[in-house]
């Protein structure tokens, strides 16, 4: 069988590079070169390949190209978070820039009580070229694995800290606590809780360490939700009602727990803001659904996606080019489910 003669699965002939050459009048190693970012063409030669390439719709072969350059243009992406509403959104700017750079996404999903080795054992045998961690709980020691490993490796919405095993993309997840403490302390609450989702979450506790830090001794009480889905925050929100009637605010670790502490309330009948505030973090989109118009921080998911990209892209170029952790600002979204500030009467 000719090389022309290779068919798909589905019995289709594929186009190879002989095809090209042949049709262009070239040297396989010049098809080779054309497709090459960086390599040496002339620009009358790359014209007639691609000229040939495109009438014969030629696609080169990524996987034959990597056994040359040593280089797969995959780039690992590991979260724990996949069913995380909020975690779309990332996925989905995480997946769109990536493939807009000519690079592949490799979606590793560690589980709820993975130790990553599974995850970091398929990042090696497909051999990527990076690895991306976009959750604020990963395994202990997947970070140092996958350096240890010699990849290059940057953690989104991670812990900033002096020891961190990676580069480390996140909010400042504790001047975000606060900002919430403050709003709240401003509006004559006084009967606080914090409701966290897992106990070991880097995000949960900076949040939640900032939100004491504002209101002191406001906060009556820290609970866990053990997760961030709806269902969690439901329950956890029944347990503290149960068990702290008078609470007049709470401030939930993600917006996910808040919408589902607010359909708590509404299961017992308690109005949410007159009775009680409820307040949650990152702003993803249904909290501004009419149905929740829910008081949120922000956090610039773009800006940090972006950023961690073109770290990662600059680090695999240069090895020297290790990225500093980057801290980055959120905002107080003000909606209905906070009261409204007192106003002071003038005088």
């Amino acid at each position: 069988m000719t090389a022309r003669h290779r068919t798909n699965d589905s019995g289709a002939l594929r186009t190879t590079a002989r095809d090209v050459a042949d049709a262009a009048g070239v040297s396989i190693s010049a098809v080779s070169r054309t497709f090459t970012e960086g390599a040496s063409v002339s620009s009358k030669t790359r014209e007639r390949v691609l000229a040939a390439a495109q009438e014969l719709g030629y696609r080169p072969n990524h996987l034959a190209r990597s056994l040359m350059t040593g280089r797969t243009e995959l780039i690992g992406l590991v979260s724990n978070h996949f069913a995380n509403p909020t975690f779309m959104e990332v996925f989905d700017l995480f997946t769109r820039e990536l493939q807009s750079r000519g690079l592949r996404p490799l979606l590793a999903n560690l589980g709820a009580n993975d130790d990553g080795r599974a995850a970091l054992d398929m990042l090696q045998q497909y051999n990527v070229d990076a690895v991306l961690i976009a959750t604020s709980a990963p395994p202990d020691g997947f970070a140092e694995s996958c350096r240890a490993a010699g990849l290059p490796v940057l953690h989104v919405f991670g812990r900033a800290g002096r020891k961190t095993p990676a580069p480390v993309v996140t909010v400042d997840n504790v001047a975000g606590g606060r900002l919430v403490g403050e709003a709240m302390l401003t509006r004559g609450l006084r009967k606080l809780a914090f409701l966290g989702g897992a106990e070991r979450d880097a995000a949960t506790l900076d949040r939640g360490r900032g939100f004491a830090e504002a209101a002191g001794s406001s906060v009556r009480v820290v609970t866990y939700a053990g997760d961030y889905t709806h269902e969690h925050g439901r329950r956890a929100m029944h347990a503290l009602l149960d068990a702290h009637a008078s609470l007049d605010g709470v401030f939930c670790g993600d917006d996910v727990l808040a919408l589902g502490a607010i359909d708590a309330c509404r299961e017992r009948g308690i109005d949410v803001p007159s009775r009680i505030s409820v307040v949650g973090f990152d702003d993803m989109p249904l909290a501004a659904w009419p149905a929740y118009n829910l008081t949120t921080v922000r956090q610039p998911i773009r800006d940090m996606v972006l950023h961690a990209i073109e770290r990662i892209v600059a680090w695999m170029a240069d090895g020297e080019s290790v990225p500093r952790s980057r801290l980055f600002p959120c905002e107080l979204i003000e909606r209905g489910s906070l009261r409204a500030a007192v106003r002071r009467s003038r005088r």
